[in-house]
C-alpha cells in the first residue's frame, strides 16, 4: 500500500509543477508584451515666438543705397620727363599749392649749357637769314638785273654797227673783213644778252626763291635745336597742373628721379567724389543735381552730397552706370580714400503700403515673399511684389493688405505651417510684443 502511495503521488507532484511552470511562463509572457507596446501619446505641435506687425500706408521716398570710396575732385601724379638727381623741394605734404606754381628742381647745368651752345647757333642762324633775305639776295638780283641792262645795250651796239657796216660794204666803203668782224661781235653780243637775261627769269622765279627757303631752312633747324635744349631745361622744373594739395612725395632732395616716375602727387580735395555702381534700371531714376546724403566713419551725422554725373554708357565689366556724388569738403575734414554709405533719393510714392524691409524674404530663385500670420496662429508663406524702397520700409505692390499680420522678425527659414506667437524680441528690456501698436498681437490671437 505504502509503495502504491508513493506510485501515485509522484505523478500527482509533476502535475502540480507544470501548471506552476506554464502559469510563470504566461505571466512573464503578458510582461513582455507589457513592456514592448508603448502608449499613444499626443505631441504638440512648437510654438515659435515672433514678432510681428500690420502694414501701413503712407508717403514713401525711395532710397538708392551703394558703398564707394571717396576720391579727389583732381588728382595729378607729376612725373619727370628726364631723369636727374633732385636738387631741390620747395613743398612737403600738405602744402597747398596753385597751377604753374614750382614744386621742384631737377640738376640741370649741363641742360642748361646745352641750351645756351643752341641759343648761339640759333642767334647765328638768325643773323645769316638777315643778311641773306636783307642784303645778299637781293643784291643778287639787282646785279642780275644790271647784267641784263649792260647785256641788251651790247647787243643793241652791235647790231647798230653790223647794219651800217652791211651798208658801208655794199657801197663799196669798206672791205669784208670789216663786216665779218662787226657779225662776229653781234653773235657773241645775243649770247651774252641771252645768258644774263636767262639768268635774271631764274633769279627771279627759281633762285631767289630758292635762296629763302634756304635761308629760311637753316634758321628753323637752329631754332629747333635751341627750342628742344630749352625744353629740356624746362623738364628739370617740376610745376603743379592744378591747383590742391600735396599728397604724396616719396623722394628727397638728392635722391635720383627717374623720368616717368612719381615724383609729387597733388590732389584737389576741396571737394571729393563718391563715385558709385548702379544698375541701370536704377541710374535712369536719377538726375544730375539729384540730393544725396553719406554716411562716413568718424561722423556723427551724414553730410550732404549731390549727384554730379551720370555716365552716359554702361561699364563694359559689369554692365552697370557710374554715378558721381559730389561732397563738399572746403575745411578739409573729410580725406581721401574714406569709404562711405550713400543714400540718394529717387521716386517718391504718396499712398504706398509698406512693411519693415526685415520681413520680405528671397528664395533661391530670386522671389520675394513674406510670412503672414493666419487667424490659427500659423505662419504662411505669401509670395509678394516689392516695390521701392526707403531703407528702413519696402513697399508692397500686391500680395498683402492692410488687414494681414505680418512677421518681421524670428520667421528667418521658418517653413510654412509653423504654428507661433507674437511675443518681444529676444533682448528686450521691456519684452513688449513687436506689433502692439497695431493690435496684431490680439488678431493673431
Amino acid at each position: 500500500m505504502t509503495h502504491m502511495g508513493n506510485s501515485m503521488a509522484g505523478p500527482e507532484i509533476s502535475h502540480g509543477s507544470s501548471r506552476r511552470i506554464g502559469s510563470a511562463l504566461l505571466a512573464w509572457l503578458m510582461l513582455m508584451a507589457a513592456g514592448c507596446s508603448k502608449p499613444t501619446e499626443t505631441t504638440p505641435d512648437p510654438v515659435v515666438t515672433v514678432q510681428a506687425e500690420h502694414p501701413e500706408q503712407g508717403e514713401m521716398v525711395e532710397h538708392i543705397t551703394a558703398d564707394a570710396v571717396l576720391a579727389p575732385l583732381a588728382q595729378a601724379a607729376i612725373s619727370p620727363r628726364i631723369s636727374a638727381p633732385v636738387r631741390r623741394f620747395y613743398v612737403q605734404r600738405g602744402s597747398r599749392v596753385r597751377v604753374g606754381q614750382l614744386l621742384a628742381t631737377l640738376e640741370n647745368r649741363d641742360l642748361e649749357a646745352a641750351a645756351l651752345d643752341n641759343q648761339g647757333s640759333y642767334d647765328a642762324a638768325q643773323a645769316t637769314y638777315e643778311t641773306q633775305t636783307r642784303a645778299q639776295v637781293p643784291e643778287d638780283f639787282k646785279k642780275a638785273q644790271l647784267d641784263l641792262t649792260q647785256a641788251e645795250a651790247n647787243l643793241n651796239l652791235s647790231r647798230s654797227v653790223a647794219e651800217g657796216r652791211k651798208r658801208l660794204f655794199a657801197e663799196g666803203a669798206i672791205p669784208g673783213r670789216d663786216l665779218d668782224t662787226a657779225n662776229a661781235a653781234l653773235v657773241q653780243a645775243q649770247a651774252a644778252y641771252d645768258t644774263a637775261k636767262s639768268h635774271m627769269e631764274s633769279m627771279r622765279s627759281v633762285s631767289r626763291e630758292a635762296a629763302l627757303k634756304s635761308a629760311q631752312g637753316q634758321l628753323l633747324s637752329a631754332r629747333g635745336k635751341y627750342l628742344g635744349a630749352q625744353a629740356q631745361v624746362d623738364y628739370s622744373e617740376i610745376r603743379s597742373p592744378i591747383a590742391g594739395i600735396v599728397t604724396d612725395r616719396p623722394l628727397f632732395a638728392g635722391e635720383t628721379v627717374v623720368a616717368g616716375a612719381t615724383l609729387i602727387t597733388v590732389m584737389d580735395t576741396s571737394a571729393l567724389l563718391a563715385k558709385v555702381h548702379l544698375a541701370q534700371a536704377v541710374a535712369q531714376r536719377l538726375s544730375v543735381g539729384e540730393a544725396a546724403t553719406a554716411t562716413i566713419p568718424g561722423l556723427e551725422k551724414p553730410v550732404a552730397a549731390r549727384v554730379s554725373l551720370i555716365s552716359p554708357a554702361l561699364d563694359p565689366g559689369s554692365t552697370t552706370v557710374e554715378v558721381w556724388l559730389r561732397i563738399e569738403n572746403r575745411d578739409g575734414a573729410l580725406k581721401v580714400g574714406t569709404p562711405v554709405h550713400v543714400v540718394v533719393a529717387g521716386r517718391r510714392v504718396a499712398n504706398a503700403l509698406k512693411v519693415p524691409s526685415s520681413a520680405i524674404q528671397t528664395a533661391q530663385d530670386g522671389g520675394k515673399s513674406v510670412m503672414a500670420i493666419g487667424a490659427d496662429g500659423v505662419a504662411k508663406s505669401r509670395p509678394v511684389v516689392p516695390g521701392i524702397s526707403d531703407g528702413e520700409d519696402t513697399q508692397i505692390v500686391s500680395g498683402v493688405t492692410v488687414s494681414d499680420t505680418v512677421i518681421t522678425g524670428g520667421g528667418y527659414a521658418m517653413a510654412d505651417g509653423t504654428r507661433v506667437k507674437i511675443g518681444a524680441a529676444e533682448g528686450d528690456a521691456d519684452d513688449k510684443p513687436a506689433a502692439g501698436k497695431d493690435g496684431a498681437k490680439d488678431d493673431a490671437k
